[in-house]
């Protein structure tokens, strides 16, 4: 969010969007007929919707008015609209309907075969008397699209909300968004064509133009709107009909804008060139355009900027898979547009985390982690204790509620389980808001070695969308080069793998407890991973109590990824007392976050109840108490920080 978006003055949003919200499945093989497509990426979609969470990563107060099924697809709308901050008051959910859903396929950079399934859904039952009057009329301004004018009871929803907004004196926003099939002018397995000229359509769209004071759309959409196969008469048919600002959207030319008179050409109107940009498909660039525009446009802005705006996001999404994913944040707005164009491979590079990170879900001030994905840990104890290995994963199910037993429910606590004894606990951590973190390696692989055999991507692939990838490496700057280059081509492997499965990332870097190592040690490592193009989300480092080293780190952070998560602490079986002088060296700086500790508190625990000298109630409460003591060790320290120096906060013996 970003602090100098313009805010509506009495608190209200800045832009309500009203209209389709649909489940978006798309294609992941790209260039090929939708027939042959075998595996679908799933975002949120639908128009107005994509709108309001590009307006809302923007920096602006969005809210929606549409409807989605009592179902799991209208929950996941819910969901992540609720994660892009975009208002939901205005959300109904359907228990008669089920949630829209589109399929559509990326042939190439112009061809997207695409279906809707539309049939009596949710979004074409939006009834007024569900929402909210007063917050509606308090919206600064309303964007409404022509595929809700398409049906008679959603027309006069679409209306009776123009009508509210209007005579609260608030703006009224038409993206004309004309799909032929939606209307019933084409067959429904050509969900792609754009234009299909047709009378009747043109008088229900222009009853609305009267009231508007922005228009925006293609030069197809001009030409149905105006009733003109030509663009300028069409436009001339609009202009007569209202005072509102036109923006005819030019595909790559960018757009021409206008704001009074229509000239003999389009091109003598205000004309903002487009980017030239790499096309991997143009859905989603007319949503991301008019976020952009809505942008500089309520925000005061001259037209060219609010074009240049606009254009600039329209170019960022058709270089993307996906409509909603791909919309910007106002600094990556900024970004692209202070970038030489054509970018760079740099600039692709350096814009593309710039969207990674600022599009991650969900802030984490802190994290305090339980970790319980130890495997050959488990499988010693077990062997030492001659306990039996199929009762591992119930114990890992109790340490999960021992989380709960203290968390209940906080965020800012998390699990790292595994999927060979920790599965059934993964299952039930999937319906926590907890953080989850899952492993990749092979246990003491040096050099590293993935579970799941070479192709790490296809094994991720299978995880769920909030499972943190963690990747334990035994690396040291000075291993043998052999050696160093195998593990660093996995771990480039494992960060592109995870950046194409959208998967976030935690490295725990630990140096082999053979080899000598200084206070720049785990920093020069770092800094070499940095060099390798890997970027993770999070660190998982060892607690050791020098300042030296703990500054290097941060300092090594900054220059490299100021946009990182941070680092969590790991525990080695440390003692508690160690931990905790460990922990005032660290909370100093920023970089640290918290901890994801796990034999210290479970060893011992795990040792009695595999024995059966400990039952599970109890386990439960002393695995807590644990990790209770821990977490309120963290939090003193790290808030004591705020009020002291470095050099004043006490280290307790």
């Amino acid at each position: 969010m970003d602090a100098t978006a313009p805010r509506s003055s009495d608190g209200g949003p800045d832009v309500i969007t009203l209209g389709r919200s649909s489940v978006d499945l798309y294609g992941q093989q790209i260039g090929g007929r939708l027939e042959d497509m075998s595996s679908f990426a799933k975002y949120v979609g639908g128009s107005p919707t994509n709108t309001a969470i590009g307006a809302a990563r923007l920096g602006l107060k969005a809210g929606l008015i549409t409807r989605v099924g009592a179902d799991h697809m209208g929950r996941f709308i819910l969901e992540a609209l609720g994660r892009e901050g975009v208002d939901t008051r205005g959300v109904v959910t359907d228990p008669q309907r089920l949630t829209a859903l589109v399929i559509l396929g990326i042939v190439d950079k112009e061809t997207f075969p695409l279906i809707f399934y539309r049939e009596n859904c949710a979004d074409m039952a939006i009834d007024m008397a569900d929402v909210d009057t007063q917050w509606l009329a308090s919206a600064r301004a309303l964007v409404i699209d022509g595929t809700h004018l398409s049906q008679a009871s959603v027309y006069d929803a679409s209306l009776q909300a123009v009508k509210t907004v209007k005579a609260a004196g608030g703006k009224i926003v038409f993206d004309i968004d004309y799909r032929p099939v939606l209307w019933g002018l084409a067959a429904k397995d050509m969900g792609e064509q754009r234009y299909v000229a047709n009378a009747e359509v043109t008088r229900r769209l222009s009853v609305v133009t009267p009231l508007c004071d922005l228009i925006i759309g293609t030069e197809e959409e001009i030409r149905i709107l105006g009733g003109a196969d030509d663009v300028v008469a069409a436009l001339r048919n609009i202009r007569a009909a209202t005072d509102a600002v036109l923006v005819c959207k030019l595909g790559a030319d960018g757009c021409a804008v206008f704001d009074g008179d229509i000239p003999a050409k389009v091109t003598d109107g205000l004309v903002v060139p487009g980017f030239p940009i790499d096309v991997m498909n143009v859905l989603g660039a007319g949503d991301a355009f008019s976020a952009g525009f809505l942008r500089g446009w309520l925000g005061g802005e001259d037209l060219y900027t609010c074009g240049r705006w606009g254009n600039a996001c329209g170019a960022i999404v058709v270089t993307r898979h996906g409509c909603a994913p791909a919309m910007p944040t106002f600094d990556e707005l900024q970004t692209f547009i202070g970038m030489h164009h054509p970018m760079s491979p740099a600039d692709i590079e350096r814009l593309d985390h710039i969207h990674w990170a600022r599009t991650r879900h969900r802030d984490y001030p802190s994290l305090m982690v339980l970790a319980m994905d130890h495997r050959f840990q488990f499988e010693e104890l077990a062997a030492d204790l001659g306990a039996d290995m199929a009762r591992v994963p119930e114990f890992k199910r109790l340490a999960l509620r021992a989380v709960d037993h203290l968390a209940e429910g906080n965020a800012a606590f998390g699990v790292l389980l595994d999927g060979r004894y920790g599965a059934e606990a993964l299952s039930e951590a999937a319906h926590t808001t907890y953080w989850i973190g899952r492993p990749v390696e092979v246990p003491k692989s040096r050099p590293l070695v993935f579970e799941s055999g070479a192709d790490v991507g296809l094994d991720i692939n299978t995880w769920p969308a909030n499972h943190v990838v963690k990747c334990l490496v035994l690396y040291h700057p000075d291993d043998a080069d052999a050696l160093r280059a195998e593990q660093e081509r996995q771990l480039v492997t494992l960060f592109d793998a995870c950046r194409k499965s959208g998967h976030e990332l935690l490295l725990e870097l630990i140096l082999p407890p053979d080899m000598p190592s200084d206070a720049q040690t785990r920093s020069r490592a770092m800094q070499r991973m940095y060099a390798l193009g890997i970027r993770p989300d999070w660190w998982k480092l060892e607690p050791v109590a020098d300042e030296a080293v703990w500054r290097n780190i941060d300092t090594v952070i900054a220059a490299n990824d100021p946009l990182c998560r941070g680092v969590v602490l790991l525990g080695l079986s440390a003692p508690e007392d160690e931990l905790m002088r460990a922990f005032a060296i660290a909370a100093q700086f920023s970089c640290v976050k918290g901890f994801a500790i796990g034999r210290t508190i479970f060893h011992d625990v795990a040792a009695q109840w595999l024995s059966g000298g400990m039952d599970d109630t109890t386990a439960v409460e002393v695995m807590a108490a644990s990790l209770s003591r821990l977490v309120e060790a963290w939090k003193e320290m790290h808030a004591s920080i705020r009020t002291q120096t470095p050099q004043a906060v006490k280290v307790k013996a």
